[in-house]
């Protein structure tokens, strides 16, 4: 259902003439016209913030990098934290987790069947045959960033590995429909559909989000969505893609203990790669990887 944002002022000035702020405006007035859900102007970045947003996905990057050089079988899931602490800093650079509304640790880990928002602890140990997907974001010269990996540990068994390659397929599907004038439900189809032909099922009420200049912003990022449908994709829009990925059913279960892990229902593995893409000019840069 195509629908009207009812945040930030209105692109079509129905009431009154408003003065035009970005080149694009007169053609994302007319989407709106149409009836089409169109970001509002605050999340569209200019040139000053994509290039800090820039220099704080190269760090991010690069921890996620020194992770990769060091993550194995015996790690604690509170040692891998560490690194992603220490890198951090050392970079110059804050982890965005820290403090988080209250999350305790400066990244998330979240094991196997563990869908998001795993909270490292000196009692989880990564084992041979774990799949874990580590989530770095980062704050650097009060620009933000986020990106994640999966990592199989050890000697991991096929059906794990084959979820693993397919939760990034469907990311870089999804990617491949990412252009200006287009639409977020373009990218949620391409995803839900990669997914689907290969047996797996997609998290619905967990997705991606619009970040840069907060840690999280508009847009809410679904992949259960449809082709020319949710928000029209604008130069300047930057946000995440990354679709988490069940081997079993959709159905996910918060952790009320701890009240930030979810995991999957039926306790299959649940896989997922996470990207920060900007809308370009002519299609999309991948700003973290």
């Amino acid at each position: 259902m195509k629908q009207k944002s009812s945040k930030g002022p209105s692109w079509c000035g129905s009431r009154q003439r408003r003065a035009l702020h970005t080149p694009y405006d007169a053609k994302i007035a007319e989407y709106a016209h149409r009836g089409h859900l169109v970001p509002p102007r605050a999340i569209l970045k200019n040139a000053g913030h994509i290039a800090g947003i820039r220099e704080s996905g190269l760090v991010n990057i690069a921890v996620l990098d020194h992770v990769a050089e060091h993550i194995r079988a015996g790690m604690t899931t509170a040692d891998v934290d560490r690194l992603v602490f220490e890198k951090t800093k050392e970079l110059g650079g804050v982890p965005a987790p820290l403090g988080y509304r209250g999350f305790p640790k400066s990244t998330c880990t979240s094991i196997n069947e563990e869908v998001c928002h795993g909270i490292p602890s000196e009692e989880i140990t990564l084992k041979d045959g774990d799949i874990v997907n580590v989530d770095v974001s980062t704050i650097y010269k009060g620009y933000f960033s986020d990106s994640s990996r999966m990592f199989c540990i050890g000697t991991v068994n096929a059906e794990k590995r084959r979820l693993v390659d397919v939760a990034r397929e469907c990311v870089e599907r999804g990617l491949a429909e990412v252009k200006p004038w287009g639409f977020l439900g373009d990218m949620g189809q391409a995803v839900h559909d990669c997914a689907r032909a290969h047996g797996y099922t997609v998290v619905r009420e967990v997705g991606g989000h619009g970040v840069g200049l907060k840690f999280h912003e508009e847009p809410f990022v679904s992949y259960v969505t449809k082709r020319g449908t949710d928000m029209l994709l604008v130069p300047g829009m930057i946000f995440t893609i990354e679709p988490m990925i069940n081997m079993g059913r959709a159905a996910i279960t918060l952790d009320k203990a701890n009240g930030w892990t979810i995991r999957t229902e039926d306790g299959l593995p649940s896989a997922q790669w996470e990207i920060m893409v900007l809308v370009t000019e002519d299609g999309h840069e991948v700003l973290a990887y």
